[in-house]
């Protein structure tokens, strides 16, 4: 009959085969696979990334393009408004059209009279002298450009001109202003350069109102100091038809009695034809 130890005996040998199994289980165990490790790629795409660049600068303009598209027709440095580019200043609205009510000024204003200028003086300087002896008003200096109008009180062409206005003008230059539109009387100093001892007697006056001793100086060679065309300017505007008829018909005496006139085209006219 079995006693108490067998019992005990019995519980220790079932528990060394169970360990005994648990070890083989654990060791017959297959490992575990490695994770596995995928590379991702992006979707596909139909934007296309392109790398920022500036925007090419634009070419330095010439300089006669920045003299017509930058700079403007009308500059005001402060003592009043001056003309920048003649020829676009005919075609722009600050302009004013040629006086047709008067008859000296409709007959200047003909497109014939400014082509004819253009063949004696820089085309700027013709073309300021038709302005002014088409229009009954308005006048644009030939020496500093500054555009006006008769009777206008300017300031002075000083460095302190902005606070400086004359109430009260030289009749004479009331006259030089229409006769040849230089609006004051360092202009006119400008002008004349050329002829400093016809200064004073040609301010002001007319070609019938100067004596023979200044026309011979105003007719002479000159300083030579070159002056764009300012003191043939100068002298054209004095007279009556600004010179053109002597330029047409050199032959021609349009100082001499009119029978004389006569005489010399009737030569004039056969020279032509022989």
């Amino acid at each position: 009959m079995p006693g108490p130890c067998n019992s005990k005996k019995r519980k220790k040998a079932t528990a060394k085969k169970n360990k005994k199994k648990t070890s083989a289980i654990q060791a017959t165990a297959p490992p575990e696979p490695p994770a596995l490790v995928h590379d991702v790629e992006p979707p596909p795409s139909d934007i296309v990334c392109v790398a920022h660049e500036p925007p090419p600068k634009p070419p330095a303009p010439h300089v006669q393009e920045l003299h017509e598209e930058v700079l403007p027709i009308i500059h005001d440095p402060g003592n009043g408004p001056r003309v920048r580019d003649v020829r676009g200043f005919l075609t722009s609205f600050f302009a004013q059209p040629p006086s047709l009510e008067d008859p000296l000024c409709a007959e200047f204003s003909q497109e014939e009279v400014l082509q004819m200028l253009c063949t004696t003086l820089p085309e700027e300087t013709a073309i300021v002298l038709w302005y002014n002896k088409s229009r009954a008003t308005s006048r644009i200096c030939p020496s500093c450009r500054r555009l006006y109008r008769l009777g206008d009180i300017l300031p002075d062409l000083t460095d302190d001109g902005e606070n400086r206005i004359n109430e009260t003008r030289s009749p004479l230059l009331a006259r030089e202003q229409e006769i040849s539109g230089l609006c004051s009387p360092v202009c006119f100093i400008v002008a004349s350069f050329e002829y400093p001892s016809a200064i004073k007697t040609t301010w002001g006056r007319t070609a019938d109102e100067i004596d023979d001793f200044t026309w011979d100086l105003l007719n002479g060679p000159g300083d030579g100091r070159g002056d764009k065309g300012l003191s043939l300017l100068l002298k054209m505007a004095r007279l009556p038809d600004l010179g053109l008829g002597q330029l047409c018909l050199p032959d021609i005496d349009f100082d001499a009695e009119p029978e004389d006139q006569i005489h010399c085209g009737e030569n004039h006219e056969r020279d032509k034809f022989s």
